[in-house]
């Protein structure tokens, strides 16, 4: 039996103008969709996907080709996060190993590998396990697929954590880990460069 992770990569970013596409924002000279992607295939999870919607064929041609990802196209990414996250629950719901899924962001490049062994390792009744920075919720989020069949009937921009509502979750802290910082804006990604100097 395994944990999925996946890597929501098909927002277009809106807050940042323009027509740029977010994953491929650079930061150390590297995408932002890398970073994250990096972290998801370093952890030892197994599969790890990636859903690509806004310019895909530019986020696809940034992404590994020898290391074993499954890209998965999402053609409704306009209606927002939730779409994503249906894409990624629909590809791996046939694979019966599959009894989780680690869901992360391909705008937050600070979270780190250790983050989705965490909430790997921590099985909670609820189905959800979420990470703590400094003791706030970040990703990436675990949903047992138990919990899957709810989380395809979210609609619009809410993620994983509309399922956390009526819960007691699951928590690991992973302050020390990293950061669930994002990158929703050109000021967000130019306040982590001049952090990193």
């Amino acid at each position: 039996m395994s944990t999925a992770a996946a890597i929501l990569a098909a927002g277009r970013g809106s807050r940042l103008g323009g027509d740029a596409s977010k994953p491929l924002l650079e930061w150390r000279g590297r995408s932002l969709v890398a970073w994250a992607l990096d972290a998801a295939l370093d952890s030892g999870l197994d599969p790890v996907v990636v859903v690509v919607g806004y310019r895909s064929d530019d986020v696809r041609a940034a992404l590994p080709t020898d290391r074993g990802v499954v890209v998965i196209d999402n053609p409704e990414w306009e209606e927002g996060i939730a779409s994503s996250v249906r894409a990624a629950l629909a590809a791996l719901t046939p694979m019966d190993d599959v009894v989780a899924v680690a869901i992360g962001l391909a705008d937050q490049p600070l979270v780190a590998a250790e983050a989705y062994r965490r909430v790997k390792a921590v099985s909670d009744d609820s189905g959800i396990v979420v990470p703590t920075y400094g003791g706030q919720p970040g990703n990436p989020v675990k949903l047992a697929r138990s919990l899957w069949p709810e989380a395809m009937t979210l609609r619009g921009d809410t993620g994983a954590r509309a399922l956390m509502r009526d819960r007691v979750v699951g928590r690991v802290d992973c302050t020390d880990t990293g950061s669930a910082a994002d990158v929703d804006t050109l000021e967000d990604l130019e306040r982590l460069q001049q952090e990193d100097q």
